[in-house]
This record gives C-alpha cells, sequence and structure tokens, in this order.
C-alpha cells in the first residue's frame, strides 16, 4: 500500500520591523505560525525586510512587458520567486504613522513586476492589474501590532491598504497594547495573548480562515485601555 504524502505548507513571513528580532509583533506571528504547525507541517522563512535595503521601485512600468523582469538589479527578482513558491505569505509589522513602515511598503511597491499591464473589473467596480504568474495557491496575512491602547481610529488605514493590494485569500490580525510583549513583568497578561494566537494560527491552518469569536479575541486589548494609557503615559514622565 502507497504511504500518503504529507504536504509541507511553505510559509514566508515578511517582518517589516525596523527593529528586527526585537520586534513585538514578530512575537505575535511567530505564536500564531507556531499554533499552525500543530495542524501541518511548515516550513517557514523569515526575512529582515529594512536589512535587505531594496532599491525603491522608479515606476517605469518595463516590468508589465517584459515578463515580469524588473530593471534594478538588485535581489527583490529571488525575493519574488520565493513569494511565487510560497503557499502563505505573512506581512508582520508594527503600525507606523497608521499605515507600513517604509521599509515594508517600499517593498510591497517593488511587487509590480507580479503584475501585467492588462486591468479588469471586479463585481464591486474596483479596477486592479492581473497576475503575470499563477498565485492560485498564494495566500496572504497581515499581523500588525501597535502601541495604542484598542483598535479604533489606528489600524484603518494599514488594513485599508492590504485589502485593496489583497482583495482574496488575505487574513488581518491587528492587536494593541503590542509593546506589552516586550515588558517581561506583563507576562501575565501575554502569557494568554500568545496561547490565543497559538491557537488562532492551528485554526487558520485547519479552515483557511478565523471564526468572528476568535478574531474578536486576538484582536481585543490585554488589560483595560485607561490602565494602558496611564502607565505608558507615566514610562514617559
Amino acid at each position: 500500500m502507497r504511504e500518503k504524502r504529507v504536504r509541507i505548507m511553505k510559509i514566508l513571513v515578511l517582518n517589516g520591523s525596523p527593529k528586527g528580532e526585537k520586534s513585538d509583533t514578530l512575537k505575535m506571528t511567530r505564536a500564531f505560525v507556531e499554533g499552525m504547525e500543530r495542524a501541518c507541517p511548515v516550513d517557514v522563512r523569515t526575512v529582515h525586510v529594512p536589512e535587505m535595503n531594496y532599491a525603491y521601485c522608479i515606476g517605469c512600468f518595463a516590468c508589465k512587458h517584459n515578463g515580469g523582469r524588473c530593471v534594478l538589479k538588485d535581489g527583490m527578482a529571488e525575493m519574488l520567486g520565493e513569494m511565487l513558491a510560497s503557499d502563505l505569505i505573512i506581512y508582520s509589522f508594527g503600525l507606523y504613522s497608521y499605515g507600513m513602515p517604509g521599509p515594508l511598503k517600499n517593498f510591497v511597491d517593488r511587487t509590480m513586476p507580479l503584475s501585467s499591464w492588462n486591468m479588469h473589473r471586479d463585481e464591486k467596480g474596483k479596477y486592479g492589474h492581473e497576475y503575470q504568474y499563477d498565485v492560485s495557491k498564494m495566500r496572504f496575512m497581515m499581523i500588525c501590532g501597535c502601541g495604542y491602547p484598542n483598535s479604533k481610529h489606528n489600524f484603518e488605514g494599514a488594513v485599508r491598504q492590504f485589502e485593496l493590494k489583497y482583495p482574496e485569500n488575505a487574513g488581518i490580525i491587528t492587536v494593541p497594547e503590542s509593546p506589552m510583549f516586550n515588558i517581561p513583568q506583563a507576562a501575565q497578561f501575554t502569557a494568554p495573548r500568545i496561547e490565543a494566537l497559538k491557537a488562532a494560527g492551528e485554526e487558520f491552518a485547519k479552515n483557511g480562515k478565523l471564526s468572528d469569536e476568535t478574531h474578536k479575541l486576538i484582536c481585543s486589548p490585554m488589560i483595560p485601555e485607561e490602565i494602558y494609557a496611564q502607565f505608558a503615559n507615566g514610562e514617559r514622565k
């Protein structure tokens, strides 16, 4: 009897935080990925985007006419290949001016060679460029933390940009009070959230999405907003 092959999910984590390994959002992302590993075998590669020093997209659009080849020769072509070979791409970043940190936004701009010049109009009337490659198996996840006490009027810009960039096969997790993950004294509050993120990762791997209940839990404040704000303000005095 032939042994059934187990498919390994290839995950590419794009850490957009200039803090590198010290990123509090990266701690959340790794907990989520660890939870996914409970449900299926995974092959994970983490790239610290700010360390890559990619040039800015110059908007020449040559990539849309020459088969997706960028005129800038700085290693980004290899990263595009990594993306195309991945099953799940996780954008992990802290909120900077209500959006992505600069290096990660630049990385997103440099993914232009994946799309062609041809446009299509969806059922909502939105136009977008068609992909030059088969991306049907690719899924995208945004995991974003911020230092504010809640999610209201903070994450909306980053969330909307991600939704427009990846209108299909995408998930979004936003967590307020995320600096607490780097404060040892806050472990009694952050440890349960880490476990919740692991459970969320396992759920996502099994079902391809998060339930409303799970999403609400992991995106909620860890301690009362007023107490967090008082603590943060006190630290600055």
